[in-house]
């Protein structure tokens, strides 16, 4: 791990936990343990002011490419309602959005999907910030 840690904004961790809390997980067990395992990673998350976050981390609206093997995979990590898989937007509350969450450019991720335990490593990172209702890429 890059930073030894996960490394979350402030004001998305709270936004985070509260979206955990509602969703009271879910009824897939699958889903269930991912969340179940990003809730405990949480505890040890190194918590931040946004002007000190690493531009390379994961966070809401990031655009992360991962790949395992040969397979590569683009994806836009969103929270619930912005989800979109036309446009490659996933959920926070997926197993790939919540294994992705925290972690940074580099890292290698082993967690549990539902097809089963991947090793995933990430090789980009852009954040999409909204400024004035624009869209900008960093």
């Amino acid at each position: 791990m890059k930073y030894g840690q996960l490394i979350l904004e402030k004001k998305e961790y709270v936004f985070l936990k509260r979206i955990l809390n509602l969703t009271g997980y879910s009824k897939d067990i699958e889903t269930k343990k991912s969340l179940q395992k990003l809730n405990h990673e949480l505890l040890e998350a190194a918590i931040i002011d946004h002007e000190n976050m690493p531009l390379d981390v994961i966070r809401f609206n990031s655009i992360v490419t991962v790949e395992q093997g040969q397979w590569q995979k683009t994806i836009q990590i969103v929270i619930p309602q912005n989800k979109d898989l036309k446009q490659n937007k996933i959920s926070i509350l997926t197993p790939m959005g919540s294994a992705l969450f925290g972690y940074a450019l580099g890292d290698c991720i082993t967690w549990e999907f539902p097809n089963g335990i991947k090793e995933l490593k990430i090789v980009a990172v852009e954040q999409e910030f909204s400024y004035n209702g624009l869209d900008i890429l960093i």
